[in-house]
């Protein structure tokens, strides 16, 4: 009877487990081997099946112009995006966490483009910028400045779709540092100010390095975010003008479902994939002495 005791308890727990195993295998797992797989042979055609050719899909990536101005947008956008949206969720978190009049209200308004439609979201945006009657160019007019095509300008189109996304995330991460700050005791702040500390200086000593386990999960999840937009590049530019608001995913999808092939994009997804790890590997050890854990 004990033994079927300890044999029952690991088989009901793998059991629990594996409805989300299954998906986890079918929906993660298996596509990132398939496309790891793909990535060495050439894309089938009528009449011309697919093959094995090895590294010639890398090598075509090495050589194709394109590849290189879709990854350095996507840095430069990551490295845009990533500082500012989460600075700006620390400011408001702060700024909600404290005795504020309509503190809600206040927070439901940070919170609200995060659970906006992203089709819409890009929808609201091009409203924004569109030349002449746009609300950007409105404002704008009332300085004497010029009207502008910012989405059909190389040197803006990537700002402007780094100023949507700080809009639309910095108030999804602010919920976690929120959260955060409510977890802190209130008595580390009432013993700071007998003591004589300024705010800036418990916040600097005390807050952040508290905050620093929520700080890593919200910078690995920005990073995500910073290299999988599509859906706003599709409605506003479509990757243009001349690939300069194009990302790297968005050139995926755009060889994958525009130009089918799919062996190229399964070589770009690969890409892709070793760089989220390298970044993901490179957040935890940059700040894992820097995580304090209450």
């Amino acid at each position: 009877m004990k033994l079927q005791r300890q044999i029952a308890g690991p088989v009901y727990a793998w059991l629990l487990l594996l409805p989300a195993a299954v998906l986890m295998v079918a929906f993660t797992h298996y596509p990132i081997v398939g496309g790891f797989i793909a990535s060495f042979f050439s894309t089938g055609r009528e009449g011309r099946p697919s093959k094995f050719i090895g590294l010639e899909n890398y090598s075509s990536m090495i050589a194709d112009p394109v590849f290189w101005q879709v990854l350095q947008n996507n840095a430069i956008y990551a490295l845009g995006v990533i500082p500012i949206s989460v600075s700006l969720a620390i400011f408001m978190a702060v700024c909600v966490n404290g005795r504020l009049p309509g503190r809600g209200i206040v927070r439901a308004a940070y919170f609200t483009p995060t659970i906006l439609p992203m089709i819409a979201v890009a929808n609201i945006w091009l409203f924004f910028y569109t030349p002449q009657i746009g609300l950007l160019d409105q404002i704008c007019g009332l300085f004497n400045i010029p009207s502008h095509s910012w989405l059909g300008d190389t040197k803006t189109a990537l700002g402007c779709m780094m100023v949507l996304a700080v809009w639309k995330d910095a108030g999804f991460f602010m919920i976690f540092f929120l959260a955060a700050l409510q977890g802190i005791p209130p008595e580390l702040e009432e013993a700071a100010l007998i003591e004589g500390a300024g705010r800036w200086y418990f916040f600097r000593r005390v807050t952040l390095p508290l905050l620093m386990p929520t700080m890593l999960f919200v910078l690995v999840n920005a990073t995500i975010n910073s290299f999988k937009l599509v859906d706003h590049i599709f409605i506003l530019t479509k990757g243009g003008p001349d690939n300069a608001s194009s990302l790297l995913l968005y050139y995926i999808y755009e060889v994958a479902f525009g130009f089918w092939d799919t062996a190229y994009a399964s070589t770009l997804t690969v890409v892709l994939l070793v760089i989220l790890c390298l970044a993901a590997i490179t957040q935890f050890r940059y700040m894992e002495k820097r995580v304090h854990y209450q």
